[in-house]
């Protein structure tokens, strides 16, 4: 695939789908008053644990709870976006602070589990009763992740992208999408050569816009799903083109086409990756 050097990672709640697909449950199976009154005494991940189970002692089942996420408000321009990135050779993966079973039932349900290589978040499984369990990403009971940055208890997206970019090759350029404060961290990790889409007027945009001079990879915000289509794709191109101009510059087809200032620093990275 030609563009097999790309890889995206998304966040989930409010960047794919329209809404935090936490809130949307609670809100919908008519637990919100329950929530907020739990919300202050313990970490958000434990109380949508502790909800689940209340859920279920209510007499709503998994069947209820996957009802309810699979009409989840979406902007209608999200999975073509995501369908035609991959179409395109990109690696797309999931770094989200849900869980697996809210995204898996959601992402079943618009077509676009297959799309993904790999997702990133909170353990969710039924357990023996039927009832939905949700689990820390790190036990954060007996260990913390010890991030100085405004990550949850549960999970320091930094931690983990630092993983996936160890995991890749030296070519590999990462495109990161993102919205909430959890998505900072994450930011602060990316390279030169990379690209940061943060969500428009959202609280990573407004982290970063206090001093932009931390972040290292370029800067391309969004603000809705059609702006979100429009920027990756557009960032997505930007890179092929790119991509098939140092070929040419490689195969001895240079004198067929421009070379741009890009394509030639580009071809030097790649010259003095292969020495």
């Amino acid at each position: 695939m030609a563009g097999n050097t790309i890889i995206a990672v998304f966040d989930f709640d409010k960047t794919i789908i329209d809404v935090d697909s936490d809130n949307w449950v609670i809100d919908e199976l008519g637990f919100t008053d329950l929530f907020n009154k739990l919300l202050p005494t313990m970490p958000w991940n434990s109380v949508m644990d502790k909800m689940m189970m209340e859920i279920h002692a209510q007499g709503k089942t998994i069947e209820d709870i996957s009802a309810v996420l699979r009409r989840i408000p979406i902007h209608p321009r999200i999975v073509p976006a995501i369908k035609e990135a991959r179409a395109l050779g990109c690696e797309l993966r999931i770094l989200s602070d849900a869980n697996t079973f809210f995204i898996e039932v959601i992402l079943e349900h618009l077509g676009l589990r297959e799309c993904f290589s790999e997702i990133n978040t909170n353990p969710g499984f039924v357990d023996e009763e039927g009832r939905l369990r949700i689990s820390p990403y790190v036990d954060f009971n007996n260990c913390s992740h010890g991030c100085p940055n405004p990550c949850p208890p549960n999970m320091c997206k930094g931690v983990i992208l630092e993983r996936i970019q160890a995991s890749l090759g030296a070519e590999k350029i990462m495109i990161y999408l993102g919205d909430g404060l959890g998505d900072y961290c994450s930011s602060l990790r990316l390279k030169e050569k990379d690209y940061l889409m943060p969500r428009k007027d959202f609280p990573v945009w407004n982290l970063i816009c206090d001093n932009t001079m931390l972040i290292k990879a370029k800067i391309e915000e969004w603000a809705d799903g059609a702006d979100l289509e429009r920027v990756l794709l557009q960032i997505i191109n930007k890179i092929l083109s790119r991509e098939k101009q140092v070929a040419a510059l490689l195969s001895g087809d240079y004198k067929l086409q421009p070379i741009t200032m890009s394509a030639q620093e580009n071809l030097i990275r790649v010259l003095s990756v292969t020495q």
